[in-house]
């Protein structure tokens, strides 16, 4: 039998665990599918690991339910961060981290063959010089040490610690502080804390979403395709059943959404001349692919396109270009003027006219109507009419409006 490891060497099953207990939590055992009993027994170990003060436990009749429970707006950084932290490592990689980067500090400006020679003599240990180099280059491309060539060498000397630079620039603390609580990538900024040894006392955000940060390695990727204006391949695995497909297009914009907090990745899909948005949650890997040519003519497309698109769709089942919708809605034009306010901000550029006392009407045009209703639904009570081009809109709404009041106004018979 194997023995049980805390650290490991992929992220990406550690990945999905972790998002299914903080997620969708409260599964049993028997309900997490496609990974084996002892698979989810270590992921479970892990997890009690890295986040023991957020795991809690429940049992129901179908067994004990294992989820994890946190808060954000108590929390002075992200927890999950701690997960990133669990890497793997050789007995060489944790002596050659400590070995190269004292030796470096006695002795600056080495080549990986004088560095290899400088271990030897210096602490007794014998390690290849191919090995000593890769490891250099590891550290450079981390940014942990320096590489310069000068001629035909190649040399190596330590980077500026990161407390020299937070003391000439003394605001910088207070902005990493920011950072690692609210940005994407914040492991970055958590990492620069726990190397120079501060926390952050400043700064709560009262609703955080923690759990994009399980994200931020598939983000990284898709950043650097959008920078280098290249298209990718997707491998998404279906948020419906366990299906894998592949995708190909063009990164263009990562959307958030302020209700829910998930976020999409906006692709133009060139075979189909349209774009389309993926659940960066469902996106499994990335793999980066060649310059597309038209980078910035579908960029300013879409920026075009956004002004007619209520949530994140850019079609519709009727085919049409766009949607016409029309809310008729009682408000009181002199008590509940608030209503009024909220439709101007929230209404995305609708058109608002009153056509008789107290009753207002809110125009608009929209790609895919349907993704109007949860918002409707927040004006029952005040709503007269809706008229649509979607038919689907129209059915859903009556179709809910039936279905509550046959649970809280109809008579048991």
């Amino acid at each position: 039998m194997s023995e049980f490891k805390e650290l490991i060497k992929s992220f990406s099953k550690s990945r999905e665990y972790v998002r299914d207990f903080f997620v969708y939590g409260f599964k049993t055992r028997d309900e997490f599918g496609g990974w084996s009993g002892r698979t989810y027994d270590n992921e479970r170990r892990r997890l009690e690991s890295w986040l023991s003060g957020y795991v809690r436990q429940d049992y129901t009749s179908k067994g004990k339910n294992i989820y994890l429970s946190i808060d954000s707006n108590l929390l002075d950084t992200n927890p999950l961060f701690r997960v990133w932290k669990a890497k793997s490592f050789t007995d060489n990689d944790i002596m050659l981290h400590f070995y190269i980067l004292d030796y470096l500090l006695k002795s600056p400006e080495q080549t990986a063959d004088e560095i290899a020679d400088g271990l030897l003599e210096e602490y007794g240990k014998v390690f290849d010089s191919q090995i000593v180099r890769r490891k250099c280059n590891q550290y450079a491309a981390a940014g942990m040490l320096i590489k310069e060539k000068t001629g035909k060498e190649v040399l190596y000397r330590p980077a500026p610690p990161f407390q020299e630079l937070l003391t000439v620039h003394p605001g910088l603390k207070n902005a990493i502080k920011l950072y690692q609580l609210s940005s994407p990538l914040g492991i970055v900024g958590n990492t620069i804390m726990d190397t120079a040894s501060f926390q952050n006392d400043l700064f709560r955000i009262k609703h955080n979403f923690f759990v994009h940060t399980l994200e931020d390695e598939i983000l990284l990727l898709i950043l650097q395709a959008m920078h280098e204006h290249k298209s990718i391949l997707l491998k998404i695995k279906s948020t419906k059943s366990e299906n894998f497909l592949e995708t190909e297009g063009v990164p263009l914009k990562i959307f958030t959404s302020t209700r829910t907090g998930r976020r999409y990745l906006c692709l133009y899909l060139p075979n189909k001349k349209h774009f389309t948005n993926v659940r960066m949650d469902a996106v499994k890997s990335v793999k980066i692919e060649e310059p597309y040519p038209d980078y910035d003519a579908i960029r300013e497309k879409l920026e075009k396109n956004k002004e007619s698109a209520w949530g994140v769709s850019f079609q519709n089942d009727s085919h049409h270009h766009s949607e016409h919708v029309k809310l008729a809605l009682h408000i009181n034009e002199h008590s509940e003027k608030y209503i009024l306010n909220r439709l101007q901000r929230e209404g995305k550029g609708g058109v608002i006219r009153q056509i008789a006392p107290d009753t207002f009407t809110y125009e608009t045009e929209v790609f895919d109507a349907n993704e109007m209703l949860p918002w409707i639904r927040t004006f029952i009570g005040r709503i007269v009419s809706i008229e649509s081009d979607c038919p689907q809109l129209n059915e859903r709404f009556q179709r809910d409006f039936l279905t509550m009041y046959h649970m809280y106004f109809k008579e048991d018979r």
